[in-house]
C-alpha cells in the first residue's frame, strides 16, 4: 500500500529531484555543490623567510624548538640573530589555503614558542610533486641540505 506523499526529510531538494550526485555537482547552486563535494587536501612544502631587529641566537633557538614542538610538521628551522627560515609540510585543499595557513604561523606562534616580532619577508609553497622533483635534481635543486627536524644556525 502506498504511502501517499513522502516524509520530509525523504523529500527532494527543489529542482533536484532524480538527479544523481554528480548532475548535482555539474548544475547545483554553489551551496549545494560544497554540501555534496568532499573536500581533498593535498601535502604543500612551504618555506617561510621571517627578519627583524636582532636577537641573542640562543633566544630564537630556543623559539624554533618550541614552535617545532609545537608545530609537528615542522621538518627544519635555521636561523640567525636577524633573521630565520622554516620549512615544513601543510595540509590544504589549495595552494591559497595554504599560503593563507602559512602567513599566519608566525604569528599564531610568536608568544607561545617566544619567537621574535618579525616580519615575514618571503614565502615559498610548491606541491609535493614540484619538491620531491627539486630533491631529485643532481643538484639537489633548490632545497638546501638541512638536518631534517632540526633547529640549526645557517
Amino acid at each position: 500500500m502506498g504511502r501517499g506523499r513522502e516524509l520530509p526529510w525523504e523529500a527532494a531538494a527543489p529542482g533536484r529531484a532524480g538527479r544523481d550526485d554528480a548532475e548535482s555537482l555539474a548544475n547545483g547552486s554553489v551551496a549545494e555543490r560544497k554540501a555534496i563535494r568532499i573536500e581533498e587536501t593535498r601535502m604543500w612544502h612551504i618555506t617561510l623567510t621571517v627578519a627583524g631587529g636582532a636577537v641573542p641566537s640562543d633566544d630564537i633557538r630556543r623559539g624554533l624548538e618550541q614552535l617545532a614542538h609545537d608545530h609537528p610538521f615542522l621538518l627544519v628551522g635555521r636561523y640567525a640573530s636577524d633573521h630565520a627560515e622554516v620549512r615544513y609540510w601543510e595540509e590544504a585543499r589549495d595552494l591559497q589555503d595554504a599560503a593563507a595557513l602559512a602567513l599566519r604561523l608566525w604569528g599564531e606562534h610568536r608568544r607561545s614558542a617566544g619567537l621574535p616580532p618579525w616580519e615575514i619577508i618571503g614565502l615559498e609553497v610548491v606541491d609535493r610533486g614540484t619538491w620531491q622533483q627539486r630533491a631529485k635534481a643532481p643538484s639537489g635543486g633548490a632545497i638546501t641540505p638541512v638536518v631534517p627536524g632540526g633547529v640549526q644556525p645557517f
